[in-house]
């Protein structure tokens, strides 16, 4: 089974840039079309804006594929509609599969013992597509019950060739309130999470320059990015906050190894949403939200490249 770490360079490579997009489909902000259609084919409302999100989603993946190496879904947009928003997610990341892109599934599960385990088999697929029912290559997890939670996790993703994205430091303006807290010898307890992420991450290199633990780790604290990413030499990074949180490209700079490598830097509603942001609504009419998409990836893609080591990254 190819390594994590081997699967996950490949694909920055091929593409030539480090952005995930984050699929976090919202009802209120679909296109008016595709919610009319869903309509149309269902009585129930789940089902309504489950069928909407699978089309939407699905439309995007088919822009940004070409584009980028991975997509970022959001569990919790689709759990909340229940059953059919559930079976739309599985469908939506096995369409991003198929289409060759990287699939981290943002799910934050986080347990111990046989527990953990069975979120990981039901996620992680890594490698083998068939793998798992979820069919996700990484997951992120929620490593507060302790190190324990993370393990079988790790286990099960080294078996399938999978990653484990652990949160570390957080995008949300009260992570502080937890993550912040200090031992007894001053250290943050951000910076014991780290310490064990980079402990995993090179148990599981496997002779890869990554291993298949990463971190999460937010661009909206660039001081503390630039602290974790020397902390954590042989985790992947994923940067959330870039964009529509507030964080620019020179906050993300300092993920990269100075190859460009290292780390994957995710908007989410920036570009799907892009058709609300005044720049592109100035630009395209409303019933144009594909191109404004394609669009506000490539200007993403350009804006790390100038701004950050990401443009150093060559295609093979």
């Amino acid at each position: 089974m190819t390594h994590f770490g081997e699967r996950l360079a490949a694909a920055i490579l091929k593409k030539g840039n480090s952005v995930t997009v984050g699929l976090d489909p919202r009802d209120r902000q679909l296109p008016m079309e595709l919610l009319e259609r869903a309509r149309q084919r269902y009585s129930d409302r789940a089902e309504q804006v489950a069928a909407a999100f699978e089309e939407f989603c699905c439309r995007v993946l088919d822009i940004v594929a070409p584009l980028v190496p991975a997509v970022k879904p959001q569990a919790a947009f689709f759990e909340e509609w229940g059953p059919a928003g559930c079976a739309a997610l599985a469908r939506v990341m096995r369409r991003a599969r198929a289409l060759g892109l990287l699939v981290i599934c943002d799910a934050k599960r986080g347990d111990i013992g046989t527990t953990a385990e069975a979120y990981a088999r039901g996620y992680l697929a890594g490698g083998d597509s068939e793998a798992a029912l979820w069919g996700a290559d990484a997951l992120t997890v929620n490593p507060y019950l302790g190190r324990d939670t993370l393990e079988p996790f790790v286990r099960i993703a080294r078996e399938r060739g999978a990653g484990v994205f652990v949160l570390v430091r957080t995008s949300n303006p009260g992570a502080g309130t937890i993550q912040d807290l200090r031992e007894g010898n001053g250290t943050p307890l951000y910076r014991r999470v780290a310490a064990i992420v980079e402990e995993l991450a090179e148990e599981t290199r496997d002779g890869n320059r990554y291993g298949l633990v990463g971190a999460v780790v937010g661009a909206t604290y660039p001081t503390e990015l630039a602290e974790l990413r020397q902390a954590m030499p042989h985790a992947p990074l994923l940067i959330p906050g870039y964009g529509t949180q507030g964080a620019q490209a020179k906050d993300v700079a300092a993920a990269f190894a100075a190859d460009g490598s290292g780390a994957l830097v995710n908007s989410s509603r920036g570009i799907i949403f892009a058709i609300e942001r005044p720049e592109y609504a100035a630009r395209f009419e409303p019933t144009q939200w594909e191109r404004a998409i394609e669009a506000a990836t490539r200007d993403m893609i350009s804006d790390l490249a100038r701004n950050t080591p990401a443009g150093k990254l060559q295609r093979p």
